[in-house]
């Protein structure tokens, strides 16, 4: 099973760091926007669906702060679109123009949809491609510039998957898009690696979220994709949010350009676990 909640154990190792979480309404991204506000941060929560679900991690992310010792910051949502660039450049003049500074970015907006690539929507495929990809890199544009400009350094954190490497057929354009997280990730901590700034990457497999909400609510589909994970369980996105706290952090001050798989074994290729082929 998962790790129970340790919230009382952890580190407080964010306090004073001012983060940007993008598509932090639910799954990962709000998993990421508590974990970072019980190490001390402050957070803003990017959002474009329903209010209500915004709202809920903004309680959630206030409640940590609070019950962790670091008081009432100044959380805040921004609702944009990061399909969009007009979008963007607005929730970035309104976070820096309430906060003193922008430290982290985290890149977690996405969304997939399935279609056989011989009957292939090409305005799905643009829109996939738009937020998955584009709008990191717009939203990567942004956080670079602040950094640049104030000096200091700063993290940028890609929410890539096991799909960067691991094909994933029917998915074509959720699978471009995360392919090319590796090099979006690898090229901006090279170009930028010299100015303190650091980019790295998490890259989880199956977690119980509701983008895998058809398959994780029912036991034999469930089982099924258990069977293919060396861990033999499906992961939680608190278990995800872990390993972004930790490359926002001085504890992985000499990490930049890599992907942290975080995918109980998947990209170990568990089939060959049985020496079948040799």
């Amino acid at each position: 099973m998962p790790p129970s909640d340790r919230s009382t154990q952890l580190p407080s190792r964010l306090v004073g760091q001012y983060a940007l979480v993008t598509g932090a309404s639910r799954g990962i991204g709000r998993a990421v926007a508590v974990r970072l506000a019980q190490e001390g941060a402050t957070i803003a929560i990017n959002f474009i669906g329903p209010p209500a679900d915004a709202e809920d991690t903004l309680a959630r992310v206030r409640a940590a702060s609070v019950e962790r010792g670091h008081g009432d910051r100044d959380h805040v949502l921004v609702h944009a679109d990061i399909g969009n660039e007009a979008e963007i450049a607005r929730m970035f003049e309104t976070v820096l123009a309430r906060w003193p500074r922008l430290d982290c970015l985290v890149n977690n907006a996405g969304f997939q949809q399935e279609s056989p690539s011989e009957e292939l929507d090409v305005d799905i495929y643009r829109r996939i491609l738009d937020v998955n990809l584009t709008g990191a890199v717009l939203c990567a544009r942004a956080a670079l510039a602040h950094f640049v400009a104030r000096g200091g350094g700063g993290s940028i954190i890609n929410c890539s998957s096991v799909h960067q490497i691991i094909p994933k057929p029917g998915y074509l354009a959720y699978s471009l898009s995360k392919g090319a997280m590796a090099n979006l990730t690898r090229t901006l901590a090279l170009e930028f690696a010299g100015r303190g700034i650091r980019v790295n990457a998490v890259g989880p497999g199956a977690i119980e979220t509701p983008i895998n909400a058809a398959w994780t609510g029912d036991q034999v589909k469930r089982a099924a994709v258990e069977a293919h994970i060396p861990l033999g369980r499906v992961g939680a996105p608190e278990e995800m949010a872990a390993v972004f706290a930790f490359l926002a952090s001085d504890d992985a001050s000499y990490i930049t350009g890599q992907t942290i798989y975080a995918c109980g074994g998947l990209t170990l290729f568990g089939e060959f676990r049985d020496n079948w082929a040799s």
